[in-house]
């Protein structure tokens, strides 16, 4: 019986990619000189560290601009939009969603049961298997969720026949 599994992951290697780019481009920039910023990358966190909250604001807009040349969805980052400030710095730790929450999981089951298709949608921890009986039923589920509107983006892994 065909099937496949959707998930929602994030590569590290890619992560750790974006935060050194991000560094780079900021030592390049004029409004970034004679400015104490810094960017540590460690356990699929990314850690900024500014003067001020606006430059820690654009350097999370560098690092998004930075994930989007990586291909990595900026929908996965997840941070304070309050930039948390001790002693003389600004601090924001932008954490990446990996895999599917059990809410995300019911929308998506009950989006594809909604759609009567000929296609069974089951929770598996952080993944959801579709499985059906035709090839055709199963591609036509994933443009459903393409299309959809996720708070998270997905991937289609595992497709079998």
């Amino acid at each position: 019986m065909p099937s496949f599994d959707i998930v929602s992951e994030v590569d590290s290697a890619e992560l750790l990619n974006a935060s050194q780019n991000t560094e780079r481009e900021i030592t390049n920039r004029y409004d970034f000189r004679n400015v104490d910023t810094e960017i540590k990358f460690a356990n699929d966190i990314i850690t900024l560290q500014a003067e001020s909250d606006f430059q820690v604001q654009q350097l999370l807009d560098v690092l998004r601009a930075q994930l989007v040349k990586r291909k990595v969805d900026p929908l996965t980052m997840d941070f304070n939009n309050e930039p948390t400030h001790r002693g003389k710095a600004f601090f924001v730790e932008v954490r990446f969603k990996q895999g599917i929450d059990k809410d995300l999981a019911r929308k998506i089951t009950k989006l594809i049961k909604d759609s009567k298709m000929k296609v069974q949608a089951q929770i598996q921890g952080d993944q959801v298997r579709v499985t059906g009986k035709k090839r055709d039923d199963l591609q036509a589920a994933m443009q459903l969720l393409r299309e959809s509107n996720l708070e998270q983006p997905i991937q289609f892994k595992n497709f079998r026949d």
